[in-house]
Parts: C-alpha cells; sequence; structure tokens
C-alpha cells in the first residue's frame, strides 16, 4: 500500500501504485516501484521509448527497451491514456537529469505495463499547452483542467481558501453555514427562482449573498461569523465576476465600528497577499479614501492605485479663458467642471495625437491637452495653450507639478457623467507611459459612499449600494435629508465601505442598519412602506425587535482575489467549472430545457418570446 502524499510503501504493492509520478528520488534507485497515471506524452528514440507518465503529484520518466517485456504494450500507448506501469528504479545516464522536475534524477525500467483505460483523440491538447478556443477548453474541462498550468492555479486556490480560514479561525471567527434556498432579497441584482412543487405558485431564491442570515447570526448571539459562502446572482457576465454563481469570504462581527472591521479584516487580507505574493511588495497600513475623493482624484471607486497619476480640479484656470469650448460651459452651468489629467513624461505631439485618437474611439469628442517642451517652455504647446495664453498654462503646469517633456489631458462638464471616462483616461495614460508599478499590490479601503442614488429609469431615489447599510446620522439624518429634498438625500452618506487592489473592488461592507424604526425610515424614502419591509425582510425587522447588537461585516470575493494572487486575466481562469461570457455551462449543457412532466408538478406554464427570424 502507498501513502499517496509521501510515496512510501508497505510491504506489497498495491494495485494501482506504490509511488505516485512526483514521489521517486535518488535513494529509489534499484527499488521496485509501481506507478499508474496518464500518460502526458511518448517519445520513441531509436527504438527506446520514453513515456513521461503523469499524475496530480507530478511527472515521471518511464523507459522501454525493445528486450524489455513491456515494450510491445509500450508501442500501442498513446497521449492522455491511463496506465499502469511496474519496474525498476534507475539513475538517469549522465547528460540526461531533468532539473525541472523533483524526479528529474531518476527513471522507471519498466518490465510491464498495463493499460487501464484508453483515450480518443484529444479535441483539446494537454501537452504544451497551445492556445485554443475558450469554448472548446471549456466544453472539455476535464481535459483543460489537467494542463500543468490550469491545475495549478486551481490548486493555489484552494491553498488561499485554506489559509483564509486558518486565519479567520485564528482571529475568532466561527464558520457557519447558511440556507440555499431562501427569500428573494434585493441585493443589487436579480435572483434566481426556484419554484416549489409543495407550494404551488410559489417561489424560493438562491441567495445573491447571505446577508440577512449572517445579520441574524449576530441577533441570535454568535458574535464573529465567517463563511466562504457560494452567492448566486441572474447579471450579465463581466470579466471580473462569473456569471450566475461565485464564492466569498463573509464576514460579520458584533458590536463593532467601522474601525474595528478594518483593524481585524486588513491584517487577516494583508497576510493572505503576502503569503501568496511571490515576493512582491503588498501595501501595509491601508490609505482610506472617501469615495468623493476618489472620484475626483481617478474617476472610479476602485482606483489601481499602482498607477501614480491624480487628476486635478483646474476649472478656474479656464474660467473666462480664451478656450471658449471651455469658458462657455462653465459660464452656461455652475456644475461644469474641468479636471486635468497629469501625464509625467507624455510631452509630445505624437503621444497626444494617440491619445486623442483613443478619446474618439471611446465615442468621445476628443481630448484636450497641453503638452511643454523646451521651445515653449512654462507656455505650452497645442490648441489648449494657444487659446488660453502662457500665464493660464504655466499656472496648469503648476499646479499639477509638471515640468518640461510632460504633458496635461482635459475632461470637462458635468463630472457625474464624465468622471467614468476621465478614469479610463487616466488608466489608459498610466499604461502608455509605462508608469504604473505593475509587480505590486496595492490595497485600499474606499469609505463614505453615498446612501442613495437616483434611478433615472423609474424616477425615484434608489439605494446606492447595499440597502442594510446605517446611514452616518442615523434616522435623525434621514429625516433631516428628506425634508430638504432629493439633493440633500443624495448627499447622505452611509457607513459603507470598499476593499480595492490593483483596479478591482474585491471586498464590500458596511455597518448595518440594526435599529427598526430607522431601516424602515431609510426605505420608505426609497418607496417602500412598512408592510413592504415587514413583508420582504420579516426574519430580519422580526430580530430587530427583540434586541439587536450594533453590527458589521463585509464580503470579500474568493475568485477575484485568487485572480490576483495568480496573475489570471479573468476569473474563469480560476474556476474549476465555469460558465462561458453567455453564461452557458458548456460541459453539462446547461440551462437546459425541462420535461412537460417537470413543468406539470411545479404547476408552471411556459410564455416564451417569439424567435427572431
Amino acid at each position: 500500500m502507498v501513502n499517496p502524499r509521501t510515496g512510501s510503501e508497505t510491504s506489497q504493492l498495491h494495485r494501482y501504485r506504490s509511488h505516485t509520478c512526483g514521489a521517486l528520488r535518488k535513494a529509489d534507485v534499484g527499488r521496485i516501484a509501481r506507478i499508474s497515471g496518464w500518460v502526458h506524452r511518448v517519445r520513441d528514440h531509436g527504438g527506446l521509448l520514453f513515456i513521461d507518465l503523469r499524475d496530480h503529484y507530478g511527472m515521471t520518466q518511464v523507459v522501454a527497451d525493445p528486450d524489455s517485456p513491456a515494450f510491445k504494450a509500450a508501442e500501442t500507448v498513446r497521449s492522455e491514456w491511463v496506465i499502469r506501469v511496474d519496474g525498476k528504479v534507475r539513475d538517469r545516464p549522465d547528460g540526461t537529469v531533468n532539473p525541472e522536475l523533483p524526479t528529474g534524477e531518476v527513471e522507471l525500467f519498466a518490465s510491464e505495463i498495463e493499460v487501464l483505460s484508453a483515450a480518443k483523440e484529444l479535441p483539446v491538447p494537454v501537452f504544451g499547452e497551445p492556445e485554443y478556443p475558450e469554448d472548446m477548453r471549456l466544453t472539455y474541462r476535464f481535459l483543460d483542467l489537467r494542463r500543468e498550468t490550469l491545475h495549478g492555479i486551481i490548486m493555489k486556490r484552494l491553498e488561499i481558501t485554506r489559509s483564509i480560514r486558518r486565519r479567520m479561525h485564528d482571529a475568532g471567527f466561527n464558520e457557519f453555514p447558511t440556507p440555499i434556498l431562501t427569500a428573494s432579497s434585493p441585493e443589487g441584482a436579480r435572483d434566481f427562482l426556484v419554484p416549489s412543487r409543495i407550494h404551488a405558485g410559489k417561489f424560493y431564491a438562491l441567495p445573491q449573498a447571505p446577508q440577512q442570515y449572517k445579520q441574524l447570526l449576530m441577533v441570535s448571539g454568535f458574535d464573529r461569523y465567517f463563511q466562504i459562502a457560494p452567492c448566486f446572482r441572474d447579471e450579465d457576465p463581466r470579466a471580473d465576476r462569473l456569471p450566475g454563481e461565485f464564492y466569498q469570504l463573509d464576514v460579520e462581527m458584533s458590536f463593532v465600528e467601522q474601525d474595528d472591521v478594518f483593524g481585524t479584516m486588513e491584517p487577516v487580507l494583508t497576510s493572505v497577499f503576502e503569503e501568496f505574493a511571490d515576493g512582491k511588495p503588498v501595501t501595509k497600513g491601508w490609505p482610506r479614501i472617501p469615495y468623493d475623493q476618489a472620484i475626483a482624484k481617478y474617476g472610479t471607486d476602485k482606483p489601481d492605485l499602482r498607477n501614480p497619476i491624480e487628476m486635478q480640479d483646474v476649472t478656474e484656470h479656464f474660467r473666462g479663458s480664451g478656450f471658449k469650448v471651455f469658458a462657455g460651459m462653465i459660464e452656461k452651468d455652475p456644475k461644469v467642471r474641468v479636471w486635468a489629467i497629469p501625464a509625467p513624461t507624455g510631452g509630445s505631439r505624437a503621444f497626444c495625437d494617440r491619445m486623442n485618437s483613443w478619446a474618439q474611439g471611446e465615442g468621445q469628442p476628443g481630448l484636450g491637452y497641453i503638452f511643454w517642451r523646451a521651445e515653449e517652455g512654462a507656455a505650452g504647446a497645442g490648441p489648449v495653450a494657444k487659446n488660453i495664453g502662457a500665464d493660464r498654462a504655466a499656472a496648469i503646469m503648476g499646479q499639477l507639478g509638471l515640468k518640461t517633456g510632460d504633458a496635461a489631458f482635459f475632461t470637462a462638464g458635468n463630472p457625474a457623467t464624465f468622471a467614468r471616462f476621465a478614469g479610463l483616461a487616466r488608466d489608459r495614460i498610466g499604461q502608455e507611459l509605462k508608469l504604473v508599478k505593475e509587480d505590486q499590490f496595492a490595497l485600499a479601503w474606499i469609505v463614505d459612499f453615498p446612501f442613495y442614488e437616483w434611478n433615472e429609469e423609474e424616477k425615484k431615489i434608489d439605494f446606492s449600494h447595499n440597502p442594510f447599510s446605517m446611514p452616518k446620522g442615523g434616522r435623525e439624518a434621514l429625516e433631516a435629508a428628506e425634508k430638504q429634498g432629493r439633493e440633500a438625500l443624495l448627499a447622505l452618506k452611509a457607513n459603507q465601505y470598499d476593499m480595492v487592489c490593483n483596479g478591482y473592488e474585491i471586498a464590500s461592507g458596511s455597518i448595518r442598519n440594526h435599529v427598526p424604526e430607522t431601516m424602515v425610515k431609510a426605505f420608505e424614502i426609497t418607496g417602500l412602506t412598512r408592510a413592504d419591509v415587514e413583508s420582504r425582510f420579516g426574519g430580519l425587522y422580526r430580530a430587530f425587535q427583540y434586541g439587536a447588537p450594533p453590527h458589521g461585516g463585509m464580503a470579500a470575493g474568493i475568485e477575484r482575489i485568487v485572480m490576483l494572487l495568480t496573475g489570471c486575466k479573468t476569473v474563469r481562469e480560476v474556476a474549476p467549472f465555469p460558465m462561458n461570457q453567455q453564461a452557458n455551462d458548456l460541459l453539462m449543457g446547461a440551462p437546459s430545457e425541462a420535461a412537460p412532466k417537470q413543468l406539470r408538478e411545479l404547476h408552471i406554464r411556459l410564455a416564451l418570446p417569439d424567435k427572431k427570424s
């Protein structure tokens, strides 16, 4: 028998292996061994056959020559066949040692080969890992997962989640399971509904997050909860979120304020990043950036802080200037602002023109700019500099801390409409000029999010983020803002925060609204009644009537963390069995049609849309 981890053998050979394919070493030379695995590749060196045999633990070179009783079988095997090999461990000949493999000093001279399972011609090659269309790889994901790179990524994911679990237990948290079949809840996306056979016409929902349950656990007196929780959201796929389902590190704590959550979770997540960063620097003492400041400086609430560019408001330099486009906008509308995006080392007409063309490709009319070179000095060059004059151009240069050889780009209008584009421009400039410090993990908290936002489609006030957050100032602030009107409500801030890293939001959380009347008032402002709150959030609302502790927490996306730590480009690369970008499971054929009998049992009749011709 064998211990797969150590490869040590007992008194007799196991049916399939005495060692794994990653276990044999120089100390095993002369021993009889049995290994089983997949044929990685076969090489014929003038009648001498070499088989690289692979399993989960590693790879061993198997050798068979014409004098070996295993040679005939060795001639028949092909890539990805599963075979068992018996043989004698021997040193590799001089000059053939492979230092890249832990088993690279030895080989197994085959005395017997048994084919355990033959393989058809492969639709997706495993050896060499050539590029293949994603849909093909997902259809044959079981083959894709055999590839060394992807296999390693999935194992790294398991290491990361093990590390998270260990650190959460060490921090005094307990892991709780929460229900998968639950009630519909407004978490900001569509629910996946599950029809009930027993209760005709009624539906369960898959949880978008365990939000209400983890709050109920706090009301139940458990104090510190965590879970590596599956979450289900029927939303359009994105590169940074899996379609349909994903996992998150879900956390909740009782008797805490925002600083307590930060003080507890920042060390946990910093240490996880440090453990798996392969020596790359990880931020210590994360900055706390107010939401409004993040938008103004970076154009986004998930800034990539590896990029040193910070935008600034330069409206006053354009007010009453000769650059009539901006000056006219400023005079006409008090909400108009002009933002400058510094571009250190970008001071050439060629680069500025390239950025202007990029902006037009993004659907913008263009991107104004000034660049500074020795010929003009601080007066700058380009159409904007010519129209605003030397003094204003020099003042902009001074405010932005720029010098000869640098440039600045400008966007104007209502920041609510152009901030996102300005943020994209900042990212593009940083990448083009190679200002982004790629080899590090830049972590930060974004704080003081707006409590409400305006729903233009429905013409009403809506929750900006998590509806269960406590507004800053509590019920008094809600009532005062309600009296003042829409703008005051939109100016309200929430005890809400995000964790960002390298341009991705990887966690979101808040201090919760645990006071029943404050909860009702918050929902009333969005158009729901007390009866609606009691009906839709009955469990939570009732629980708050019986003594709820102040509590708060957060949830961090497991796939996003793993994506960052493994250097992958999309979260689909770090999930064992993801759907494609159209939310189809190509391996299992989901979603699929239900049989008429199933529909009858569920009391469901389909009303499908007409097929487009």
